[in-house]
Order: C-alpha cells, then structure tokens, then sequence
C-alpha cells in the first residue's frame, strides 16, 4: 500500500468573504497546492523538530460562494484519496449580509470509535456530526465550528497514546504516561484529527480554537502554588514548551486573518523564506513558547472575529492569567484591556466564547469565590493551605475563583447590556465548555440586553455517573444559598448581579449549534446514538434546544 504524502488534514481554518487558509501536514519537504475554480494557489512547507506544516493562503475569491477543492503536493493529488469515502471537501467564502450560523463544544477525547470505545466514553458527537453532514440531508451547514478548549488531552492519555509512548522511552520514568515533547503532541494530534470521518468534516468547516488545561495539564495556572510545585519537577519546562509550541502550529495558526499572520513574529519568519528551501523553525518556536510562558504579556492567544451583525470574541483564560498574589487575575492587565476594547454595543449578537464558564450555576459560583478567599488567607494560614488542596483537587479555578476579573468582565457586560457602550445587543451569550456538561443560565434582568451563559461540554468525555450527582449537587437546589452563606462568611461580597438556570443540565456527550434567526438567537445541543449495533456509523440525536427571543417578545421555546 502506498503511503499518503499528507499526515494530517487538509484542514479548512480562517474562512472571510474573499479568502480562506488551509492547513496541512506533510511526509517531507515539499509545495503544496490547492486547486479550485480553474485556479490554483501553493506554499512551501515549513519543519517543526521533523515534523512537515503548511498553511495556504486563498485569496481574491468570490464571496457567498461553494467550491469544491483538490490538494496536491510535490504535483501529485494528495486530496481527495482514491476512491473517497465522502463527497468532495468543499470552500465556502462568506456572504455578506448572511446571519451567522456556528456549531461549539469542548473536551474531546481521542479513543476508537469501536463498541469498547463507544462504551467506556461514548459515542463522539463531531463524528455523529459529520456523518450527518456526508449524508446530504437537509441540515445547514454552519460557517464555523469553535472549538473552546480541551482539544486534546496530554495529561489523560489513551491506550493508544501509552503505546507510542512506550515505543521511544521508559513510561515509569516521569512524566509516565503524559506528554513529554513535542513529537509525543504530534502523535497527540495525529490521533484526534485522523479519523476519516471527522477529517474530512474539517476539511470543508472553517474551524476556530483556544486552549483549556488539558490541552497542556489539569488545573493549568490555577495558582502561584500549582506553578511553582510544576516548575520544581524535571519535566515540566519541557511540556509546557512543546505544548504552547505545538498549539501554535496545530491550532492557534490556523484562528489568525492574512492580516493577523502578517503581524505574527513566526509566521513573519517563515513568510519571509517562501520559495526558498523549507524552513526549521523548531529553535524560534522554542523560544517563542518559552517566553509566552514566562511573559504572558509578550504575546496574545486571544481574537475575535465579526460576521456582520454579529460579533464572536474568543477569549484566552489559561495563559494570560496573573497568578501575583497581591493582583491575582483571571486575565493579565494588558489582556483585560484588549477585551475591554472589543466588549462594545452595536451589533444584534455579542458572543463571548471562553472555555470557563463566566456563569457558573450560582452556587457552584459561590462556593469558588469562597474558596478564593481562605486559600488568600482570609481564615488564616492552616486554611489557605486546605483551601489550595482544596481549590485543586476538585477544579475551583473558574472566573468565580478570580473575583477581581469577575467583576470586571460584569461591569463591562452591563455598560454593554445597558447601551453604555453603543447601542444594546438583543443577547450577549457566554459561550464555554469545560465543566462536562451542558446548560443555560439567564442573568436577571427587566431591560436591555439579555445576559446569557450557554455551555457545551463535552464533545467526548462524559462525566462518570457518580460524578455527574456531584456536580449537580454542588450546582443547583441547595448549593444556592448554603453557597452564599459561605462565601459570607469569607467576607465575599455578592456577585453585581443573579443569574439562574433556565435549561439543563445535560450530561450527554453534545455539539451545539447556534443561529441567528428573526426570531432571536436559537441553540440547539446534539449528540450521537448508535443505531441497530452499527458503531461506526452512529446517527445525530437532538437534546434540547432553546430560542433566545429578544426582550418583551416572548417566552423561550
């Protein structure tokens, strides 16, 4: 059998009404091309400690319109394979003027999609998704999917992942079973996106990204203590490189406009040797990761994009956090201000997509501002420490565990809500994941804008039933006001405002979908079902869905 010269994708990432990218991994060296329309545009690749990328760049192409696509490297067709299994992988240029259209989720975990995988994590909603999509029925397809956190896991690794592991060094010796560089992230994401199904789905969705923990560790920069305890041991400068390296390569290149590329110290670096022999940009990406650990400030994960009357704002809440004991900070200074830029009235939908939650349900919310405060000392020293295990252990490092930013990131939602900030949205909605389950929270309001949280989560890791009466223990009933008195007694004030729950939760594995309607914002939560014994072709149920009508139109369906 012959080797295909394309390790991974093609991958369809930053889509506009007139242009598109398209990221692959290559064998080797060598030209790739994308051919569409009669046309034809090509790039050279550039290497990553052995490891072969190129992104193409499409430009001057028509808006509002679909075409199929063909991919070659070194001349020959590398895309679509002999004898495709699916339809013809596709590029659709935004129309002006169309309402936007977007699927989400996060936590996404890579095993077989075979009766034991199926069994043990359930069946993987983006691949229910895309066999959906390959059956040509009458769903439409959305302008993107986003993708907001836990792509990956380098912490919680698969047996699969284990056995490549094992093949090239001592899994006993630290980190065991986790990531150790950048070639084991590399198999990573070999794993998650070479699945033929969701492959070819990404082929043809314009994708968008940012990191959770997972993506690098459980509980990344929950604390000053967490960051030192990682840093004392022998491994972690080298996992924490390889994993901001590779995500720029795998998912963060692929978020940014031609524009913001051209403006991006790499890609300036490797742009600036096209045509020549390929690149190594390993020492530069090093570097690069290096510092944007060690200097938050010195570069920005987070972006944003506007589609007409809607405007998407994806929010990095792990790498810029501040972890200063005397200004800790869910984002840093300078991050802040760059949302505060961007949080502005004007446009018919405000989305806000952060892989935590803003809007914990009100007594998990509670309970995390009150453990901020002891492990700040505000019981004394014995408490701090409990409540730093404790802040760990059980994952209490949301925005309710950074209440400065908290407060802030409110303030600004009302201006907007308000009309302060231009004219009021319909909806500004918190899109996030993380929590491995799904719900909607309203905050309660008579006028302006309504304030929404509406998380998916996860993709493919379900909570474990025991797990799942935990989190609505601590979420909803009681955990309310036992919350608040807690967080009283820490002298916590009271959030700015209430919020409460008015759909979920749903412990289901779920890919949402989201669309702009005359009627309000609509989202719907989907998940996958096996049909007859067949896994490897499970069909797409619906969950729920609600439609967010603007004020004083009436009642939700």
């Amino acid at each position: 059998m012959t080797t295909s010269p394309l390790v991974l994708g093609p991958m369809m990432r930053y889509v506009d009404e007139t242009s598109a990218s398209v990221w692959v991994e290559t064998r080797s060296a060598g030209r790739v091309s994308i051919r569409a329309g009669g046309r034809h545009w090509d790039a050279g690749t550039f290497a990553a400690h052995g490891h072969h990328y190129a992104l193409v760049e499409l430009d001057g192409l028509e808006p509002g319109t679909v075409t199929p696509y063909s991919l070659d490297i070194n001349g020959a067709q590398a895309w679509p394979e002999p004898e495709p299994e699916f339809p013809p992988s596709m590029i659709a240029t935004l129309k002006p003027g169309k309402p936007l259209r977007m699927a989400y989720g996060s936590c996404r975990t890579s095993v077989p999609h075979d009766e034991h995988g199926n069994r043990t994590h359930g069946v993987d909603s983006l691949r229910a998704y895309a066999l959906k999509m390959a059956s040509g029925g009458d769903e439409s397809w959305p302008d993107l999917v986003a993708f907001l956190g836990d792509q990956v896991y380098a912490d919680l690794t698969s047996d699969q992942m284990q056995e490549f592991i094992r093949a090239r060094r001592d899994i006993e010796a630290p980190p065991g079973e986790e990531l150790k560089d950048y070639e084991e992230y590399a198999h990573l994401y070999f794993l998650a996106w070479s699945d033929p199904a969701n492959r070819w789905l990404l082929s043809t969705l314009p994708s968008a990204m940012i990191f959770d923990d997972h993506d690098i560790r459980d509980d990344w920069n929950t604390s000053l203590s967490w960051k030192k305890e990682m840093e004392a041991t022998s491994w972690w400068h080298g996992r924490i490189v390889a994993g901001l390296a590779s995500y720029w390569v795998y998912q963060h290149l692929g978020n940014l406009s031609p524009q913001e590329r051209a403006d991006d110290a790499i890609w300036q670096h490797i742009a600036a040797h096209e045509g020549e022999d390929e690149i190594d940009v390993s020492a530069e990406l090093d570097s690069f990761a290096d510092r944007a650990d060690q200097d938050p400030g010195s570069y920005r994960w987070s972006y944003y994009r506007d589609f007409g009357d809607t405007r998407l704002i994806v929010v990095d809440s792990r790498a810029a956090r501040d972890l200063a004991p005397d200004h800790r900070a869910l984002v840093d200074t300078a991050e802040m201000a760059w949302l505060d830029g961007r949080m502005r009235g004007g446009f018919r939908h405000l989305l806000v997509a952060t892989s935590l939650p803003f809007l914990l349900p009100m007594g998990l919310h509670y309970v995390e501002s009150w453990n901020e405060a002891i492990s700040q000392g505000a019981w004394g020293n014995r408490a701090a420490r409990a409540g730093e295990k404790l802040r760990q252990a059980v994952d209490l490092e949301h925005w309710g565990a950074f209440q400065n930013s908290f407060r802030e990131v409110a303030a600004m939602v009302t201006e907007v809500a308000d009309g302060k900030r231009g004219p009021a949205p319909e909806t500004i909605a918190f899109l996030s994941g993380d929590v491995h389950y799904s719900y909607v929270s309203e905050v309660e309001r008579t006028s302006g804008s309504r304030i929404v949280q509406a998380v998916c989560s996860p993709i493919r890791n379900p909570l474990p039933r025991l797990m799942r009466s935990f989190a609505a223990v601590m979420s909803y009933g009681l955990a309310t006001p036992v919350g608040a008195l807690v967080a009283r007694s820490a002298k916590v004030p009271d959030p700015p405002f209430r919020w409460s729950g008015i759909r979920g939760p749903w412990f289901d594995n779920n890919l949402a979908c989201l669309e702009v309607t005359p009627e309000g914002l609509k989202l719907w939560w989907q998940t996958g079902v096996v049909n007859g014994g067949d896994q490897m072709h499970p069909g797409l149920k619906r969950v729920a869905s609600v439609t967010l009508a603007p004020r004083g139109a009436g009642a939700d369906g």
